[in-house]
């Protein structure tokens, strides 16, 4: 992962023998400036397609199968962007989408969708999401709109 989780340290009444502080891990970021996307579809398919575009590009990609497991990874690690689909089991891309902004309103999300895109992507933008792609949607696609929300002028790895 992109993030890990070390000790402060610190002085005072909290400060153990080496001087920093165990019961306050902070997260951090570890490996330079590269940014870290969730993506959250139940499609392992579509999951591996995406990951292999955005990780071949240098960005770090984390994945959840549907939004309860996206909730619970997004408790552990700060994620840059989160790409979203709808329409998905046990909790879907809007009941997600309304969690989030309510807990976290400046997280960038953008919305992925198969069914009924005429309808539901422009409901999701109205309901936080900063952008949308209809599937199927092409690599470059991707990564021209992951690109334009996180406000790189080219994807990550795109002069290394």
């Amino acid at each position: 992962l992109a993030l890990g989780v070390f000790p402060l340290p610190i002085s005072g009444a909290n400060a153990g023998d080496d001087g920093y502080d165990t019961l306050k891990p902070v997260k951090v970021h570890t490996i330079g400036m590269h940014q870290t996307i969730l993506l959250v579809d139940d499609d392992p398919q579509i999951r591996a397609l995406c990951r292999t575009t955005l990780e071949e590009t240098g960005y770090f990609v984390s994945e959840a199968s549907n939004g309860k497991e996206a909730l619970e990874a997004i408790k552990e690690t700060v994620f840059d962007l989160i790409v979203l689909d709808l329409c998905m089991p046990d909790q879907d891309g809007f009941e997600f989408l309304h969690a989030v902004r309510a807990e976290l309103p400046k997280l960038k999300i953008i919305v992925i969708s198969g069914f009924m895109t005429g309808t539901l992507l422009p409901v999701a933008r109205l309901q936080g999401a900063v952008a949308t792609l209809a599937k199927p949607f092409s690599p470059d696609s991707l990564l021209s709109a992951v690109s334009d929300v996180l406000g790189t002028k080219d994807p990550v790895g795109a002069s290394d």
